[in-house]
């Protein structure tokens, strides 16, 4: 490892007395001069039409502004693309095509058509587009005519006259004070025209079953199309045996999995099922808006402060400069905020219309449940083929994604992609359907599909393992990938082509850590033990994610203050890489930390692009990024120098706060005098020339800052030839209570591939939280609909049942670790982290408990007490296997 002067050191992030004090202002935190509050009307119904709204009785109350309906919308932007196919091989010599968030070359602010709804790209490895049939020969028949396009689905807009789920927003009130507002929401009368609803997939699926949006009941590609099962493949999954043989509209594929499963001695088949769960971050979507000068100035929590820019002025319907746009701290997101949320829209609204005074809309929990995004639920089937030594020969895998009303989301063809990643089978396929659904709209959730598909898979592997009688750790490293390994599916019928490849892999590295750590040999002799009405269980599990974008920008200015500002785009939700990343600038020109400014949180403060805050990207992207600026402030530096004392720039060096000639550090200048003759000399040094393939938003932030000092600003790129992931390793042990079914964790540690570590405490925050996250998808978390009236029943913290401090083991404390190797596609060495934590941390908690309990028991999460308690008696699962929302 490199001996860096900062980067993998612990300090003390600027932002963290302002947390603990109290003093860091978050978007519900602002007041202004005259500001009015906003409540909304929410849907009663899962899918209507709304035909009657009188308002009039409210506007008559004493201190009520305005109502804002949809008709008071802006056109919506563009819809979005579907998620982003798996991202294709890089050609050889660094070529970037198809590489994840990468920006165009001269790109200006980002298209107004990004949404809410935006997974980051590369972060949903679904099926790749099928490449357009090859041209026929000049002797064939003409072909039929193509049939014509699929119409786009409907818009999501942040009010609307035709609700499609429970909750969804059809007005709002602006008065005086929030209790003023919700009482005159009492006085509004909407009358509905109820329409026919989908809460479970299988009901859309059934011949004859209700649609739950008028085009079509299945997501493909951007629209809908109709499919339905047969009525006896729909009654084989109520009685809880998923038919595999039913049509799909998406196949993925790779070898022949027919002749894998003819060369295996085991074969595993499993029926599965994932519930859907609500993102619930501590902060919900609130946001403060008013007008001044003819810009929208909007508070609000957002992962991705670069890349919200854009989607608010669309669904406000202004252009990206008129827009100011303020987030210095999120509390949270996991996905639910990567470019802000349609909700936002409303008090910018609001405040025109009452040219604009200032306007808060404060989100409560009830609301954040319905508006706050969902991680799709599964319905699905497993089969799993092994040789006796362990190697895995086949896959096959179905899945039906419950995907809320709006648009198909991909998770499951993610988790198949991660399946093909992790375990390196031969021969593999994947079928899937994305059923429109009218639950609340599902989004990218930390590791959408990543976490599905160790919950999935993990088990299974076990299973193989203890009938095979080979060690769990050693059946995942020979099946398991390693330095560039190759990876990733195709369309069934599509022409071959080569597969995507990793820049770096350490897993089995972890899983050897990991292993030494918590005595692996010796704990799994606990392995099923019981005691009186206790069971131990001890597992392993590992979890996979992308972990790593590129083409953005970094962008910094020695000021004649001699301080050195870094402008950041990204988006501060608690995770340090805002900070942490700025890190890389100051230790290429040898900056002494305490004289770094991080200036971010605030587009008015004249930010760089920055990649989506999501899919672990952030990390890897903006150290390359801020490499790349720091070489060019380190660059200019030595070209400024090379002007005022001759020679050429590569006889200057940089350190101790001056720019020297080498072997004469007498002859040069402090940073402060640089920073004053760049001023003076202009051009390139102050900002007034920049490169030609920054982002217009860099551009513009650079126009803004020219002549205030040295600027260096620099797009990011550096080479990559192939796709970066992160891996993880988890270890834990729990014990069971047969009788109650209630089961504690009582042991964990993971073990990290992250490459170079950049921030030990920051790192070690991600990768337990991660962990507890997916703890809580295995044993607690879920949505809960009432199917007849489709009417949410879990719409509290309560019974949404998020994990708490409860669910962390209490006797040892949690322990990680990392095996710092650096990724050689990054200049220093880091990937991020974010995603496969809480893959990991799930798969071993379900894990462990078959490990306790038996095999084939659990194939339902979230895994409560009853449905161990009645298993283990009656020797087979005992509840409903496959229904959803319940």
């Amino acid at each position: 490892m490199a001996d860096y002067k900062l980067i993998g050191k612990n300090y003390q992030t600027p932002d963290l007395v302002a947390k603990v004090t109290g003093k860091a202002r978050y978007a519900e935190d602002y007041r202004a001069e005259g500001m009015l509050f906003t409540k909304l009307l929410l849907s009663p119904r899962p899918h209507a039409r709304v035909t009657r709204i009188d308002a009039s009785a409210a506007l008559a109350m004493p201190g009520v502004h305005a109502v804002l309906t949809a008709e008071d919308m802006p056109a919506p932007p563009p819809p979005p693309a579907p998620p982003a196919a798996p991202p294709a091989p890089a050609a050889q010599g660094g070529a970037r095509g198809g590489e994840q968030g990468a920006a165009a070359p001269n790109a200006g602010a980002p298209a107004a058509g990004a949404t809410g709804n935006s997974r980051p790209a590369g972060a949903a490895a679904g099926a790749a587009a099928a490449p357009a049939p090859a041209q026929a020969p000049a002797a064939a028949p003409a072909a039929a005519p193509a049939a014509p396009p699929r119409p786009p689905v409907p818009a999501e807009v942040a009010l609307t006259n035709e609700p499609v789920y429970e909750g969804e927003p059809i007005l709002a009130v602006a008065a005086e004070s929030e209790e003023l507002a919700a009482a005159a929401i009492e006085r509004i009368v909407v009358e509905y025209e109820p329409m026919p609803f989908v809460i479970d997939p299988l009901d859309t699926l059934d011949p004859g079953g209700p649609m739950g949006r008028a085009a079509g009941n299945v997501f493909v590609g951007a629209g809908l199309e109709t499919l339905r099962w047969t009525a006896e493949e729909v009654a084989s999954a109520r009685a809880g045996t998923f038919p595999a043989n039913a049509p799909a509209s998406e196949t993925l594929v790779f070898g022949d999995v027919d002749a894998g499963f003819k060369e295996a001695d085991l074969v595993i088949e499993r029926d599965h099922y994932q519930q859907t769960t609500g993102h619930q971050p501590l902060e919900t979507r609130t946001a403060m808006a008013y007008w001044q000068n003819g810009k929208l100035y909007l508070h609000g929590s957002t992962q991705s402060v670069a890349r919200t820019v854009a989607s608010v002025a669309g669904w406000v319907g202004i252009k990206p400069e008129e827009l100011v746009l303020i987030s210095e701290y999120t509390g949270g997101g996991f996905g639910s905020k990567i470019p802000g949320a349609h909700s936002m829209a409303i008090p910018a609204l609001l405040s025109k219309k009452l040219n604009g005074r200032p306007v808060m809309m404060r989100i409560s929990r009830e609301e954040e449940t319905y508006i706050g995004r969902t991680r799709p639920g599964y319905q699905g089937w497993i089969k799993m083929g092994f040789k006796n030594d362990g190697r895995m020969t086949a896959l096959d895998v179905y899945v039906v994604e419950a995907a809320g009303p709006y648009r198909r989301q991909g998770d499951h063809a993610t988790s198949a992609n991660n399946a093909s990643l992790m375990y390196q089978v031969p021969n593999m396929r994947f079928r899937g359907i994305s059923v429109a659904t009218n639950t609340p709209p599902g989004t990218s959730q930390r590791a959408p599909g990543g976490l599905q598909a160790s919950v999935m898979f993990e088990p299974m592997l076990d299973e193989a393992a203890r009938k095979l009688k080979v060690d769990r750790i050693a059946i995942r490293k020979m099946n398991g990938p390693e330095g560039e390994a190759v990876f990733g599916l195709a369309p069934a019928g599509a022409p071959p082509r080569a597969r995507n490849k990793l820049t770096s892999c350490f897993v089995k590295e972890c899983l050897d850590k990991g292993a030494e750590m918590f005595n692996w040999s010796e704990r799994i002799t606990r392995s099923g033990q019981r005691r009186g009405n206790k069971a131990t269980g001890v597992a392993v599990a590992t979890g996979s994610y992308t972990a790593g974008s590129i083409g953005v920008d970094g962008l910094c200015v020695i000021k004649p203050d001699g301080k050195l500002y870094i402008h950041q785009g990204i988006g501060n939700l608690g995770s340090h890489s805002v900070i942490d990343t700025a890190r890389v600038i100051a230790e290429q020109v040898d900056m002494p930390w305490d004289k770094c400014e991080v200036v971010w949180g605030n587009t008015g403060n004249h930010l760089a692009w920055a990649s989506v805050q999501a899919g672990s990207q952030t990390t890897y992207a903006h150290t390359r990024a801020n490499y790349a600026a720091g070489q060019a402030l380190k660059r200019t530096l030595q070209e400024l120098a090379a002007n005022d004392f001759g020679g050429s720039p590569d006889d200057y060096d940089v350190g101790n706060e001056r720019v020297f000639r080498k072997g004469n550090p007498g002859r040069g200048m402090t940073f402060a005098k640089a920073a004053e003759r760049a001023i003076q000399l202009g051009g390139k040094f102050d900002g007034h020339e920049v490169p030609k393939e920054l982002n217009g938003m860099t551009k513009a932030s650079a126009a803004a800052l020219a002549g205030l000092g040295l600027m260096g600003v620099a797009r990011d790129n550096l080479p990559r030839d192939g796709q970066t992931y992160s891996f993880q390793a988890a270890f834990i042990e729990i014990e069971v209570d047969l009788e109650t079914g209630v089961y504690k964790i009582v042991d964990y540690l993971a073990v990290a591939d992250v490459g170079t570590v950049m921030h030990p405490n920051s790192l070690g925050g991600q990768i337990h939280g991660g962990a507890v996250q997916g703890w809580g998808h295995v044993r607690s978390q879920k949505l809960v609909y009432d199917p007849h009236y489709g009417a949410a029943l879990a719409n509290r913290l309560y019974n949404n049942k998020p994990p708490t401090m409860l669910d962390v083991p209490v006797a040892a404390p949690m322990r990680w670790a990392a095996v710092e190797l650096p990724d050689p596609s990054n200049p220093i060495g880091a990937k991020g982290i974010g995603e496969p934590a809480i893959g990991a941390g799930g798969g071993a908690l379900i894990c462990a408990i078959a490990d306790a309990i038996g095999d084939g028991l659990i194939r339902r999460t979230p895994v409560q007490p009853e449905h161990i308690m009645m298993s283990v008696a009656a020797g087979k699962p005992s509840y409903e296997m496959l229904t959803a929302f319940i």
